[in-house]
């Protein structure tokens, strides 16, 4: 499947599940709120993992890893995000979120031994300045605030540990090990860290009424866990974890989007250069403008 595609789905899918997840809060503990959304895609993954009799037998080190990407991107990268909203705009959240590329590349060149790519540097740059003018509005009524220190302090380690899922991800999936496999049993085991710090925690395990919820919920299984993760790890697979993770600064243009059609955004010429900006980074760091290079001299024999 082209990589365009998948980028394209990932990009579509997580820029609507902002949307969504305005339906889950306030019912809700938020930590519970992802586990009863991973469990749903979990039943839904391994569901079509038995239906279709896809072989299910990986080795012990495999599964090691799998356990590592649950721990670190299915738990505790949503949970200690969600956590970091409390005390944090989403204006914030969105610029601190293009470091996410930069420790993938780090982390993607300490762990798995492979090079630094310019153009992804260059262009999460210029993706990182483009969403700096998107939210130029809510950063003017932006206030400091006695949690302020705690909310970018838990929002940087939960980046850390997404890209710290990320290159694991990579690793698996360098191992040659089915994408479906890998996200079935990666959100299981992030289940079981999921409820047992809910156990933990005393977390009250509610189950709300509205038809809002379980129809966001549903949504936000089937499209923004089952499909979207899908095509990322496929992405990931396919482009490496720096470039696929531009992702993440794609999809807040889509959620933009539709606050413009559901919530009444409006618009401004700062917002709008933002959006062009992020466009030309994300076409650099995929090497569809390419960065000039520096050539190497050819000694020749006089």
């Amino acid at each position: 499947m082209p990589s365009s595609f998948l980028f394209a789905a990932c990009v579509l899918i997580w820029g609507s599940t902002w949307l969504a997840i305005t339906f889950q809060l306030g019912e809700v503990d938020p930590g519970l709120s992802v586990a009863y959304r991973f469990t749903l895609a979990s039943i839904l993954l391994g569901t079509f993992c038995l239906l279709r009799r896809l072989p299910m037998r990986l080795p012990l080190h495999i599964h090691v890893k799998m356990a590592a990407v649950g721990l670190s991107l299915y738990t505790l990268d949503y949970t200690l995000l969600y956590q970091a909203q409390q005390y944090i705009v989403s204006a914030v959240v969105a610029l601190m979120s293009s470091s996410i590329i930069y420790i993938n590349v780090v982390l993607r060149r300490v762990l798995l031994k492979k090079p630094i790519r310019l153009e992804v540097i260059v262009g999460s740059t210029l993706g990182m300045a483009g969403i700096g003018l998107i939210f130029i509005p809510e950063f003017t009524v932006f206030s400091a605030t006695d949690g302020l220190v705690l909310g970018i302090i838990l929002a940087m380690v939960s980046f850390l540990f997404a890209s710290i899922g990320n290159v694991v991800s990579e690793r698996i999936l360098d191992h040659g090990t089915p994408v479906i496999q890998m996200n079935f049993y990666a959100m299981s085991y992030g289940l079981v860290f999921m409820y047992g710090g809910a156990l933990l925690s005393g977390t009250e395990f509610v189950l709300p009424d509205s038809q809002s919820y379980w129809l966001s919920l549903l949504y936000l299984a089937l499209f923004g866990s089952v499909l979207g993760f899908g095509a990322y790890m496929k992405l990931l697979s396919q482009i490496g974890s720096d470039k696929a993770a531009y992702v993440v600064l794609m999809y807040p243009i889509v959620a933009l989007l539709l606050s413009t059609l559901f919530e009444g955004y409006q618009w401004h010429w700062f917002s709008a250069l933002g959006v062009v900006i992020v466009l030309f980074g994300n076409a650099i760091a995929m090497d569809k403008i390419p960065l000039p290079r520096a050539r190497k001299k050819v000694a020749t024999a006089d």
